[in-house]
């Protein structure tokens, strides 16, 4: 990640795993984590939740609306990435909150 780093579109992923798979979920983020960024322009991060050991945010950060578009229809279209999306659906024990934030520009 460059050190400027400043996105302009957040996508929040607010997820709860299988009891007892937090350490799966994390292998499976960190092998996937190279693909999800592989078009450039993009950034993924955790946040876990420090009362919940199962509650995580997954943070997806693009640089401009055109990547995140670009991205969204990837997400629509990319058989690699429904092949990713299905793993990571097998570890939660519910399905994710989806929030998109876009900078406010204070």
């Amino acid at each position: 990640m460059a050190v400027n780093w400043e996105p302009t579109v957040s996508l929040h992923l607010r997820i709860r795993v299988v009891p007892g798979r937090r350490n799966s979920l994390l292998k499976f983020l960190n092998a996937a984590k190279p693909f999800y960024e592989s078009p450039g322009g993009i950034h993924v991060r955790l946040l876990a939740d420090e009362s919940d050991p199962d509650r995580f945010v997954e943070i997806v950060e693009y640089a401009d609306e055109q990547t995140y578009r670009l991205d969204d229809q990837r997400v629509k279209r990319d058989p690699d990435m429904a092949a990713y999306i299905a793993q990571w659906h097998e570890l939660l024990a519910e399905p994710p909150v989806v929030e998109v934030f876009r900078e406010a520009n204070l």
